[in-house]
């Protein structure tokens, strides 16, 4: 016999969560809903719900609102049972149990990202780990010092040995071959760049070389200096360079391939910067590309920057392409429906209630208080005095009575801009929460066991 759940819920939220179950068919599993005798299901707390569930019906575990606050663990000891959160929104039940693709573990992974600080020379060592930590925290495995041509860097030896202490992976990019043998010298891990004619660099340190072309477009030279390499029993990785669009780019792409068909087991880098940074479009899907095309080629490093101003976060959507793709090849699976990180601008599934369920919710208020959805017919904004929709927040206003409560106008004003932009670019709106942009926007960990402080509107005014 298989498991019996317990849905909580509100009852505002009672009929539809009645008519997702029973469309959703799960298998080996049976299912009761217990309403909680509080309107909105999020204003559950676990507290509330300790107090009022006399009776678990003999469930295997609880389901509680997404939304809903308090201590999880508290409730599973105290009825015995686990107790565990669903996704915010009710109509994210099938995903949640799998029914649209099975739940990703984004943990692992097999590209390392060289996050290349390409100023260093112009930094403090103090400046290089601060930058330095923010690239880690992004997902950098390897901190890239770029030097700059006919630009000292007389702190290069001083700044990879504090890189060194302070526990990160260095490698250093550079034209010279003496500043990369003074890096190597340091206690680099590896160097940006050698090709036939500096090969003696290699020789002489123990760091690993990332091996390029030369000139840049001869693939001959850079199998030549794999093969040197190998003759010395060292270890490299061979970079055939990636050229930006209109400037040679389709034929650095076949490099790639004929590299990778000709040396099966090579480790190969590619610079990923020559894309992002040079071509000006969002860099989320340029990554996600990109990966794709590493994932299949079996290329196990990039080369990121973050010196464009909207390159500002391709280390972290490195970061989350390169977890994305590993799951997808590792499942036999396209890179869809596996994770949202990507896209910032459209999601897949962003109006996940229609206008016709919307007004029928509406339909069962009676309080005061302004609730807001956004369907694909617009934005919708109700109480218990009536539901106006429309696709412009000004057209809303004077429906809303609030000319003499300025903080009241303010937060509505606040919500119906976010409610808007979400219409216009397809994206999940829910009232009181920033929208989600992806991994392009971090977002500060949510406490799920308190509700969070009022905000400012709700405050009283403090007398003078």
């Amino acid at each position: 016999m298989g498991e019996h759940i317990l849905f909580l819920t509100g009852q505002l939220a009672e009929k539809p969560l009645t008519r997702i179950l029973t469309e959703m068919d799960l298998p080996d599993r049976t299912w009761s809903i217990r309403q909680m005798g509080v309107k909105v299901a999020a204003l559950m707390t676990a507290e509330m719900i300790q107090r009022r569930l006399t009776d678990t019906e003999h469930a295997d575990w609880i389901m509680i609102p997404g939304r809903c606050r308090g201590d999880v663990e508290a409730l599973s000891q105290h009825f015995g049972i686990p107790v565990k959160r669903g996704p915010e929104e009710m109509m994210d039940l099938p995903r949640y149990f799998g029914l649209e693709g099975k739940p990703a573990d984004l943990g692992q992974y097999d590209v390392r990202i060289f996050g290349e600080i390409v100023d260093a020379p112009r930094l403090t060592v103090d400046a290089i780990l601060d930058r330095a930590e923010r690239f880690a925290a992004d997902g950098a495995d390897v901190i890239d010092l770029g030097c700059l041509p006919d630009t000292p860097f007389p702190h290069l030896e001083q700044t990879v040995q504090y890189l060194k202490e302070a526990g990160y992976r260095v490698s250093v990019d550079s034209m010279s071959p003496n500043d990369l043998l003074l890096a190597g010298k340091a206690g680099a891990d590896y160097l940006l760049s050698l090709n036939e004619q500096t090969l003696w660099v290699a020789e002489e340190v123990d760091a690993v070389p990332i091996l390029i072309p030369h000139p840049q477009d001869d693939l001959a030279s850079l199998e030549r200096a794999m093969a040197h390499m190998d003759r010395l029993g060292k270890p490299y990785i061979a970079d055939p360079i990636l050229d930006p669009i209109h400037f040679g780019f389709a034929d650095s792409i076949v490099r790639y391939h004929s590299l990778r068909r000709a040396h099966p087991d090579a480790e190969i880098l590619m610079g990923v910067g020559n894309l992002t940074e040079l071509t000006e479009a969002d860099t989320a899907g340029i990554n996600a590309l990109l990966m794709g095309l590493i994932s299949e080629l079996g290329i196990t490093n990039i080369l990121a920057t973050q010196v464009s101003p909207h390159c500002r976060t391709a280390i972290r959507e490195a970061d989350r392409a390169r977890r994305i793709m590993h799951w997808a090849r590792r499942e036999n699976s396209l890179p869809k429906q596996i994770d949202g990180g990507l896209t910032g601008l459209h999601e897949r599934d962003p109006f996940p209630y229609g206008a016709d369920e919307i007004r029928e919710l509406a339909g069962a208020i009676r309080d005061p208080n302004f609730r807001i959805q956004v369907s694909e017919e617009g934005i919708h904004v109700y109480n218990r005095d009536g539901l106006h929709t429309h696709t412009d927040p000004f057209e809303l206003y004077p429906h809303l009575g609030v000319e003499q409560d300025g903080g009241h106008a303010f937060y509505l004003g606040v919500e119906l801009a976010r409610a808007q932009i979400a219409h216009q670019l397809g994206k999940r709106y829910v009232q009181d929460r920033p929208l989600d942009w992806g991994c392009m926007v971090e977002r500060a960990p949510e406490d799920m066991t308190r509700y969070a402080e009022p905000a400012t509107t709700k405050r009283k005014a403090r007398k003078e």
